[in-house]
């Protein structure tokens, strides 16, 4: 499959899907064995995305709750414009949004109770304006 550059293709093309229902951000000194979706090592400490019930089993703390909204549109590292009509089209409804860019797909963390919402509003850049 080639990675997708035109932003009007993306965005018709993103059919966004809820991949995780429910994940929390930790910081750990080490994510060695734990069942981790995302991983960025940053200097204060090594900040992982986990299932909340990964992370409630094992006893890792965190003090937010999101659902993973993967756009499943191929996008390619280089195209432009993606992460901004997304982040744009949720802070205009007021919900905040933490964006994953992985090889193949764009994945967006939003406050689990507004995730219907994140979910309809993505839906809705597809449609012709």
């Amino acid at each position: 499959m080639t990675a997708e550059r035109d932003l009007a293709v993306l965005l018709r093309g993103a059919r966004p899907v809820i991949a995780h229902p429910e994940v929390v951000f930790a910081t750990v000194p080490d994510a060695s064995g734990l069942p981790v979706l995302a991983t960025v090592v940053e200097d204060e400490g090594v900040t992982v995305v986990l299932r909340r019930a990964d992370a409630e089993h094992l006893g890792v703390g965190f003090d937010w709750v999101g659902a993973w909204i993967t756009l499943r549109v191929h996008s390619a590292l280089d195209a432009v414009g993606l992460t901004a009509a997304v982040s744009t089209v949720l802070a205009d409804a007021g919900i905040s949004c933490n964006v994953l860019a992985g090889f193949h797909h764009d994945h967006l963390l939003v406050p689990v109770d507004r995730a219907p919402d994140a979910l309809a509003l993505l839906s809705s850049l597809a449609r012709p304006r």
